[in-house]
């Protein structure tokens, strides 16, 4: 099925006189007739759920739909998008271990992966994701477990090269994770371009709507994780399972099995029943939503390249941007509704501008149906030092700008009177 049909129908098929809407089973547990049933779910021999921080059927349907959107074999809802980037670290490194990610990512994972995870002993060097592989190489260490970078980077914007970034990781027998959150699988799928594993923060494009928290992490199933001989994790046994081994006993799920039933089983960093239900509800639209937030945001994006007050803009589906060109091959039909942009003058005309604003709102979101703004600077990066700001793409003028779902002469109407008020 095509994605739209897969937005609608995979995950949840009703039996004969079943609700047409996904139900919601709001109950943290489930009954069982046999001692002997409950003991097989904690073999991980049966399949049904038995509490739901590890399993309900509400939240099975959205992962089994997520997981057909981005092809592939399973997926974990989480409570958040930083629990999905933690969980898929934690899950195949520990302490001593060592990761490679680009330097272009959102803010809060790199303060996750360069503050609390090397608190926890794992280390990471951050790279320029530009550079050439050879230079990237450079970066691997025998201890390296995992290469990391986003499809389309919060907020700078970068377009991450996933073929370069698979060629880096599988030339040295790592899997290559993915945050496709921006993109979301109706844009890119980066499975089909070498990664390994993706995650979302589904609280941004898959939700839409700005009403619930959530993540998830999707497994493609075709890292060789015994080939590579780097995971024993995975390929030994298991003493909490009783000698278990994931990739004798689950096969291509091995990595999404053993997320589940031993970091999800220790952590809890679990989605709702109801949550799951609200994300379906986002998912089902979301092709819709998806091409009009990026044919809104290439209009503004072409008005804010004309404006004088502009010092830059990043912006891929622009002619002139940098990452054009990798934009037309991973993203052919769009590149989301996010615009970053430079104010001349710096801070305090930035701060004037979306001050001014009347129908975009200020918020700490992105990727909301409404129209959304925010000065990464002094908000979601200020935890960054100046060099990590740069780093990322960030100046003191940077706004980053979500175009909504508004008719789009109305939101361009509201960004003329503001550029018009920093000019009084």
């Amino acid at each position: 099925m095509k994605p739209e049909t897969l937005c609608l129908h995979a995950g949840y098929e009703p039996g004969n006189g079943g609700a047409r809407a996904l139900p919601i089973y709001q109950s943290t547990t489930f009954k069982f007739d046999s001692t002997k049933h409950v003991g097989a779910l904690f073999d991980l021999t049966a399949g049904d759920a038995f509490y739901t921080r590890l399993g309900n059927p509400t939240t099975d349907a959205v992962e089994k739909k997520i997981a057909a959107l981005e092809g592939g074999v399973g997926a974990l809802c989480t409570s958040s998008g930083q629990a999905a980037s933690m969980l898929s670290i934690l899950n195949i490194a520990q302490a001593g271990d060592h990761i490679v990610t680009a330097s272009a990512i959102y803010g809060g994972t790199v303060n996750l992966f360069g503050v609390t995870m090397k608190k926890l002993g794992i280390d990471v060097t951050f790279v320029d994701d530009d550079a050439p592989l050879e230079e990237l190489q450079k970066a691997i260490q025998p201890n390296t477990k995992a290469v990391f970078g986003e499809t389309i980077a919060n907020p700078a914007l970068h377009v991450l090269d996933i073929e370069k970034f698979a060629e880096l990781a599988h030339g040295n027998g790592l899997p290559l994770i993915v945050d496709n959150t921006f993109a979301t699988p109706i844009l890119c799928r980066p499975f089909d371009f070498g990664a390994d594993i993706i995650v979302h923060s589904t609280t941004k494009y898959m939700d839409g709507h700005a009403v619930q928290m959530g993540g998830v992490i999707v497994d493609s199933g075709k890292f060789d994780w015994g080939a590579s001989g780097k995971f024993p994790g995975l390929t030994e046994p298991d003493e909490s399972y009783h000698g278990l081994r994931y990739t004798e006993s689950f096969g291509a799920a091995a990595y999404i099995t053993k997320a589940r039933v031993q970091l999800m089983r220790d952590m809890g960093t679990c989605q709702t029943p109801t949550g799951a239900f609200l994300l379906d509800l986002g998912l089902q639209t979301l092709p819709l939503r998806i091409r009009q937030h990026s044919s809104n945001a290439q209009a503004v994006a072409q008005y804010l390249e004309q404006q004088k007050d502009i010092e830059f803009i990043n912006y891929p589906g622009l002619a002139s941007d940098k990452y054009h060109a990798l934009a037309e091959k991973y993203l052919p039909e769009g590149t989301a509704g996010v615009i970053s942009f430079s104010i001349k003058g710096g801070r305090e005309r930035a701060a004037k501008f979306i001050d001014s604003l009347k129908l975009v709102s200020l918020e700490v979101h992105v990727a909301d149906i409404h129209s959304c703004i925010l000065h990464p600077a002094t908000s979601t990066h200020r935890q960054l030092s100046d060099q990590q700001l740069v780093d990322c793409g960030i100046t003191p003028g940077l706004v980053r700008l979500s175009v909504g779902l508004e008719n789009v002469d109305d939101i361009l109407e509201d960004l003329q009177q503001a550029f018009d008020a920093i000019n009084e």
